[in-house]
């Protein structure tokens, strides 16, 4: 198989390369490097079948022999991390929209099977748990710049599958759930990496808000495997599928946990959501998933627990630095 990762050199799709390389397959991946890092692929860089090209997904031109080549698109690239949402809002919502109008174009013209991820930020504030895919979903207001990611996400959704319905474009999307793992980055507002960096070097941990909000983190490889099934199930095309882990946790017991497992001697402090963003903030107290559709479609079944994931971030962080 020849896949196309757009976004491959972040957190996620670098993880995603690797397997597919893994796995005997070429890749091609397209990155602006604006969160993801090339160092992300030192695993595959100089491997036969793989290939980096440096651009924007919405650069058609750059894109149109890419995909025409390809036979499958991982579509990845998007602004990410609740940092640069609240910072950039005009920057999330038009490189998650167009970027995925331009990609979803070329796959209809080509008639290329195409991977969209999008994110759990779709079900909003909702209080119905655990989240299921066809359930309503509840936005704040347009006031808090954060939900303009989850709007994005829906709207790239919302066109895939109208590609789908009306085009017959072979879609899947998945809603993905805390993704964790070696090489992700905690600059942009990733908990997990932020916790751990903070532990290791025995500073202050903030926790933003009660710290009783819950969330459910998934180990990277977890999710890949998922991915790199969705194309090989045709029961699954048109569908959008949950993908994450169905354990929560809230993020002071998080924290906790980091610091038991890194030795560490720092102290946990609140802070309010105003402070740490320097405006208002509208956040959901819980994020589960529903995740039996994913179950009877792909044989999915999260094989980490949080503390391995966790043990294992530890690791990494501990000889990156």
């Amino acid at each position: 198989m020849k896949g196309l990762i757009t976004g491959g050199a972040g957190f996620i799709g670098s993880h995603l390369a690797e397997a597919l390389i893994a796995g005997g397959n070429s890749v091609t991946v397209v990155d602006d490097l604006s969160t993801g890092m090339l160092q992300n692929l030192d695993p595959v860089q100089s491997h036969a079948s793989f290939r980096f090209v440096s651009g924007d997904v919405c650069d058609e031109g750059l894109m149109t022999p890419m995909v025409e080549r390809c036979d499958v698109i991982f579509h990845l690239a998007a602004a990410v991390g609740v940092d640069l949402i609240v910072k950039k809002p005009v920057h999330t919502i038009s490189t998650n929209i167009h970027g995925t109008e331009v990609v979803l174009e070329l796959a209809n013209s080509f008639r290329k099977k195409i991977v969209l991820t999008s994110s759990s930020e779709v079900y909003g504030k909702s209080t119905k748990m655990p989240f299921g895919e066809e359930d309503d979903v509840v936005l704040g207001s347009t006031r808090f710049s954060r939900w303009s990611y989850a709007c994005s996400k829906m709207i790239d959704e919302f066109l895939a599958l109208a590609y789908h319905e009306e085009f017959k474009l072979p879609v899947f999307v998945c809603r993905l759930f805390n993704t964790i793992g070696p090489r992700q980055r905690g600059d942009y507002g990733m908990v997990v990496p932020r916790f751990v960096r903070k532990a290791l070097r025995n500073e202050p941990i903030e926790i933003y808000g009660t710290g009783e909000q819950t969330r459910c983190f998934c180990h990277v490889r977890d999710i890949v495997k998922a991915l790199m099934r969705l194309p090989e199930t045709s029961a699954a095309q048109g569908e959008v599928i949950n993908l994450g882990n169905g354990e929560p946790v809230t993020i002071r017991a998080l924290a906790e946990k980091i610091v038991r497992l890194t030795g560490s001697k720092s102290e946990l402090r609140l802070v309010s959501y105003e402070k740490a963003y320097g405006r208002p903030f509208d956040d959901m107290l819980e994020r589960v998933p529903d995740l039996s559709k994913a179950r009877r479609l792909l044989d999915y079944q999260p094989s980490h627990t949080l503390d391995q994931t966790l043990r294992e971030i530890v690791e990494y962080e501990r000889s990156s630095n």
